[in-house]
């Protein structure tokens, strides 16, 4: 299948102590010798909900005493849905749940090393690259966080250039992948990005969950293709597949297939047909091997029955109870366990240094990072700004969007007046800016939610640490789109609107405004940290802000509130903004300047000072009756934001 032109990128035996590649990044044509991965005695059980109102958690098993080998080439893990076989390759490559795991997966005879799942590679079956970035932008996101820092720009562009050559995507290099806003790639091409980004470390075994998923037949055949070439480099590759068509099937090296946890049969692929015949299961001319050996394990295949009538001549000649009494399952795990094929898979095994096996599988290792903090924080923040550049409708169009709400509430309240009217007219607009801060921040639960899985995949990779990650968003995207729109509110609307007209009053309440913004988008990370889906963390922020708007002050005077309820005006957000916004416009005002004599009777009976509005509300006339109300968001701040960084290191990251 190889060409004399196919190359490795670097050869095993360049590789350093920590399974990165070695620095120099030439192209050579000797074929290396990769790794052995065996698999011993492998159980994996669950606790799952069952009974009434799912208040009963029972155990399940999901693999039941698997054993087995893979060795450079293509190891196909095949099975029905649900058999296994993509928990398998979980644990193959260390990224199963450890509890309710037994067993020892080994490397060449040795426990796998604790940077495993950094040195391997893993192509999840949902390509998980930034659609806004270029083919080339998302390799060197990959080489900057996965290669040593010791490592020249130059060699990493160098292997970049490789990778893209192999890969085939030379075209397409400096192309975007694409959104779903936006159009990109191929889904072909797409898959390839996927498995360049894993090749940047040059892994001596890569695993991939349904690499065809998606993918038409001729895209799936390429695919494939592809990988055959890159197994007859030196690499183990292990992946789980479906139904492959034939032209795939013949492309296996190794074959293993699963049924409802339990091995039907593990081997050479090219010697399943003979060895299904010779359990009395033959494959008609010219059908599937694969499809066959589904629906032999399924059991509505023709072969299936006439095996049935086999089976039961076979049980009258020895008055032997029928086999046909057993679901084919068990019948097809009892077979190979007592055949050959097993039998040659336990020599192998058993050859391995039985003294080095421990329980490998059983803890849990964190990834091993080769680059630092600050460098992880710096490529992350230069990543989410392009990505937020790249999205127009969550950039541009919120702007714009502000734009236009503020000339439109400018136009409402344009020229306020210094009189009753003026009163009411403040104080609804500044209770409407401190809510609309609260819900337009509502978006912010989309920043953990929508990259969920490329963060799970790249934090188990060892692309990055989980405080990088975290400060590297807060800083390129909460922090400026939530700045920007507290911006432009103020510049359009104060002088719309002819508020206070002193420079420490404009930038108090911009500063204001920003700290609402901040506080509100916070607590929605908080909430959606760790969540799958957007729609639940919204309707949990809008519920909880709903609930803070009765507390703001504005729909109900907070001194009448009986004591039992009146605590609940200190989780408010809107209470603390509007307070301050209050208090910077109202301090000093007077309402009846300027009224006729008829008018200021009128106005003895009703509020004609701001100092006496603000009494009115319960609200102190100190500087610190201004600054308190930002003391307490900066405190709900840290607060909101450390939870959400709780949750997201305290996330499942295992499937």
């Amino acid at each position: 299948m190889a060409s004399s032109n196919d190359h490795v990128l670097v050869p095993m035996s360049q590789r350093n102590n920590n399974g990165l590649p070695g620095m120099s990044c030439r192209a050579v044509k000797t074929l290396a010798e990769g790794d052995v991965l065996s698999f011993h005695h492998i159980t994996y059980r669950v606790k799952v909900k069952s009974g009434f109102l799912a208040r009963k958690r029972v155990e399940k098993e999901i693999l039941s005493d698997i054993n087995g080998i893979m060795k450079p080439g293509l190891n196909a893990i095949l099975g029905p849905t649900g058999g296994g076989k993509s928990s398998l390759l979980d644990v193959l490559a260390a990224r199963k749940d450890p509890r309710g795991l037994s067993g020892d997966v080994l490397i060449n005879g040795a426990p796998q090393p604790a940077n495993f799942k950094c040195s391997s590679g893993y192509v999840v079956q949902d390509d998980v690259v930034m659609g806004t970035l270029t083919v080339r932008e998302n390799l060197q996101f990959s080489a900057a966080l996965r290669l040593p820092t010791t490592m020249e720009n130059d060699e990493k562009n160098e292997r970049i250039n490789t990778i893209i050559k192999e890969l085939g995507l030379d075209k397409v290099a400096d192309s975007k992948v694409g959104t779903q806003f936006t159009r990109g790639i191929s889904g072909g091409e797409r898959k390839r990005t996927s498995i360049g980004m894993e090749l940047i470390t040059d892994p001596s075994i890569l695993f991939l969950d349904e690499p065809t998923t998606g993918l038409d037949s001729s895209t799936a055949n390429a695919v494939l293709l592809l990988l055959k070439r890159m197994s007859k480099q030196g690499r183990t590759i292990i992946f789980s597949i479906h139904q492959p068509r034939y032209s795939i099937f013949k492309l296996f090296d190794s074959l293993t297939l699963l049924a409802s946890g339990k091995l039907m049969f593990h081997g050479p692929a090219q010697k399943a047909l003979e060895y299904f015949a010779s359990a009395g299961y033959h494959c008609e001319p010219y059908n599937n091997p694969a499809d066959f050996f589904l629906d032999v394990i399924n059991g509505d295949s023709s072969a299936v029955m006439l095996n049935r009538e086999e089976q039961d001549n076979e049980a009258n000649k020895t008055d032997e109870p029928s086999k046909r009494e057993k679901p084919v399952i068990e019948n097809l795990a009892e077979f190979y366990i007592n055949s050959a094929i097993y039998g040659e898979t336990k020599v192998e095994l058993d050859q391995l240094p039985v003294a080095q096996k421990n329980k490998g599988t059983s803890t849990v290792r964190e990834p091993v990072y080769v680059t630092s903090f600050c460098h992880q924080l710096r490529w992350i923040a230069r990543r989410s700004f392009k990505n937020l550049l790249g999205n127009p409708q969550a950039s541009v169009a919120q702007l714009i969007v502000t734009v236009i709400l503020g000339l439109i509430i400018g136009a409402i309240y344009f020229g306020l007046k210094n009189d009753s009217t003026g009163i009411q007219n403040r104080a609804g607009v500044l209770f409407f800016l401190t809510t609309n801060q609260c819900f337009s921040s509502v978006s912010a639960v989309e920043l953990f939610v929508v990259e969920k899985k490329l963060f799970i995949h790249e934090y188990i990779s060892g692309y990055y640490r989980v405080s990088s990650y975290f400060f590297g968003k807060i800083v390129s995207d909460l922090l400026p789109m939530r700045f920007l729109p507290s911006v432009i509110f103020t510049c359009i609307l104060y002088f719309m609107l002819g508020l206070k007209k002193t420079a420490e009053a404009f930038f108090i309440m911009m500063f204001t405004l920003v700290m609402v913004a901040y506080t509100a988008s916070s607590m929605a990370l908080a909430i959606a940290a760790g969540q799958s889906v957007v729609s639940v963390a919204t309707l949990l922020m809008t519920i909880s802000f709903v609930f803070m708007m009765l507390f703001s002050g504005l729909l109900v005077n907070l001194r009448t509130i009986g004591p039992w309820l009146s605590w609940l005006q200190y989780f408010s957000i809107p209470r603390y903004g509007f307070t301050a916004l209050q208090h910077n416009e109202f301090l000093g005002q007077d309402f009846c300047s300027g009224l006729s004599e008829n008018d200021t009777c009128a106005a003895n009976y009703t509020i004609c000072t701001g100092d006496g509005y603000l009494i009115s509300q319960g609200i102190d006339l100190s500087p610190w009756g201004l600054w308190k109300n930002h003391v307490a968001l900066a405190c709900m701040i840290v607060i909101f934001l450390t939870i959400a960084y709780l949750k997201l290191l305290f996330l499942k990251k295992y499937s």
